[in-house]
């Protein structure tokens, strides 16, 4: 969930990412990977953006990976293979404070081939930087501050004066799930109103993403209650057919307990 946000937010508010990174208010469009002519690498949130002059490649990690500086690597010479003229400025973006020393590569080095790329720590972030713009409110209580609860109440007062209602439920659904990194769920909610996130695409994607595992959970479950009944029922066969329990037990899967309680059930069943 966290992938998805952070790429539904540099790709909705494009502009204010490339303010943030590249210091001008470019305006930047979707670029596949599957434009490069190559399978794209598995990423967690891998994001790429364009002008006519210029592509933004963009990588946010919850955790350090290893293989991050060759993925960089990679993708600058793919891209410079579809786009040899344009320029590319790539960040990878860490969302949770880590003591790794993979946070804090920022170069990809192969006997003579070296290529650098840029690292933001988010832990490292000036808490005012994502005031700026609405698409970076969320990464707020991710920043440098004392009090993520306070900078929480802060960043709901900014969306709070949000005109745009689309933009304002979109917003604050992101902040509550970014925020889940480093705050405690009841004080999230306590502090976001739930009624101004129900109609963004974020909270109806985990509406859904809810649900559907929800289903998937209920046919786990009616799959397992129907073998365990199936099962039951080979077991009382078995056992009017006088079969040893040893038997029993290890054709059928069932606990010792649960075929004495099957067994006490017949007993009682005949005496009736």
């Amino acid at each position: 969930m966290f992938d998805n946000v952070c790429k539904f937010l540099a790709e909705s508010f494009s502009t204010d990412f490339a303010t943030w990174l590249l210091n001008e208010p470019i305006t930047l469009t979707e670029l596949s990977p599957s434009e490069l002519s190559l399978e794209p690498i598995r990423a967690d949130a891998l994001i790429l953006l364009q002008s006519d002059e210029i592509v933004l490649h963009l990588e946010f990690q919850t955790k350090p990976k290893v293989e991050i500086p060759f993925r960089m690597c990679d993708y600058r010479l793919r891209v410079y293979r579809k786009f040899p003229r344009k320029q590319m400025r790539q960040f990878v973006i860490y969302l949770q404070p880590s003591d790794s020393e993979l946070v804090y590569q920022t170069e990809f080095v192969l006997e003579n081939s070296w290529h650098r790329f840029n690292v933001i720590r988010l832990w490292e972030q000036p808490t005012e930087i994502f005031f700026n713009s609405p698409g970076l409110l969320p990464f707020a209580t991710l920043s440098q501050t004392d009090d993520q609860g306070r900078t929480l109440e802060q960043v709901a007062e900014a969306i709070q004066a949000i005109n745009d209602t689309r933009i304002r439920s979109n917003v604050a659904a992101s902040t509550a799930v970014l925020s889940g990194l480093v705050l405690n769920k009841d004080v999230i909610k306590k502090i976001l109103r739930s009624d101004i996130m129900r109609e963004s695409v974020i909270y109806q994607d985990i509406l859904q993403q809810g649900l559907k595992e929800g289903f998937e959970q209920g046919i786990e479950q009616g799959i397992e209650q129907g073998l365990e009944q199936k099962a039951q029922e080979i077991a009382i066969k078995m056992i009017s057919k006088g079969i040893s329990p040893e038997i029993i037990i290890d054709v059928t899967g069932l606990t010792v307990e649960q075929l004495q309680k099957l067994q006490a059930q017949q007993d009682n069943t005949q005496t009736q």
